[in-house]
């Protein structure tokens, strides 16, 4: 195999590590969504112990990163995705993180908020806008393809906006009976922790788009 040949092999399994990644995370926001809807506190523990493999797969792929710039000093388009990889792969990494201390809290949540609370659901309900917004930034990196990252970048807003309206509702509930203050401090921080998700879902969008046109919102970070 040509040095070229080698070396686009490499960088191609490096963004199938990325991608695998990311899946990954993705599949423990699902599952802390899944134990937040069903009170599972036993999916919950499984889903923090988890996390490490999240955390292994992030230095490998830093690993693979520092060896492509050492080895190949690449330059242009290149230097871009290797460039991408090494920031996406942080975002998606937190985006673990936060699926943990989702799973974190709910074994004390599901003793304070009664089956079918309308807070929890709605919750739930913005917690999988945020799921897919990680599950098509990835597809949006895998296929290095602008239009699906600003269309990621644009589901932001729901996002965003659900997460208001949840917390006027803790605000209101707070207001109304302020012994509910522990189990509304509970969900705000699990709908903080989503909110937090979809901003990663977005930054990895954004450096979808650096990879296509080599620009970047924060034009400081070079």
């Amino acid at each position: 195999m040509s040095i070229r040949k080698q070396y686009d092999s490499d960088l191609e399994a490096l963004k199938a590590a990325l991608v695998e990644m990311g899946n990954n995370s993705a599949e423990a926001v699902e599952a802390a969504l899944e134990a937040l809807c069903t009170a599972d506190a036993d999916a919950a523990k499984s889903i923090v112990k988890g996390d490490s493999r999240i955390n292994n797969m992030e230095r490998d792929i830093e690993h693979r990163c520092m060896t492509l710039l050492l080895r190949q000093q690449p330059v242009a388009g290149d230097l871009r995705r290797i460039s991408t990889a090494m920031k996406v792969v942080t975002d998606i990494e937190r985006i673990g993180d936060h699926a943990a201390d989702i799973a974190e809290i709910i074994p004390h949540l599901v003793t304070v908020r009664k089956e079918g609370d309308p807070a929890v659901s709605q919750a739930i309900a913005m917690g999988r806008k945020a799921y897919q917004m990680i599950l098509d930034a990835m597809a949006a990196l895998a296929a290095e393809d602008e239009l699906a990252a600003r269309q990621v970048i644009a589901a932001d807003d729901a996002v965003d906006y659900d997460f208001n309206a949840i917390k006027h509702t803790l605000a209101q509930e707070i207001a109304a009976n302020p012994a509910k203050v522990d189990a509304a401090l509970d969900l705000l921080m699990v709908i903080k922790y989503l909110e937090r998700i979809g901003d990663h879902a977005v930054n990895v969008a954004e450096w979808v788009q650096f990879v296509r046109s080599g620009r970047y919102k924060d034009e400081s970070m070079f």
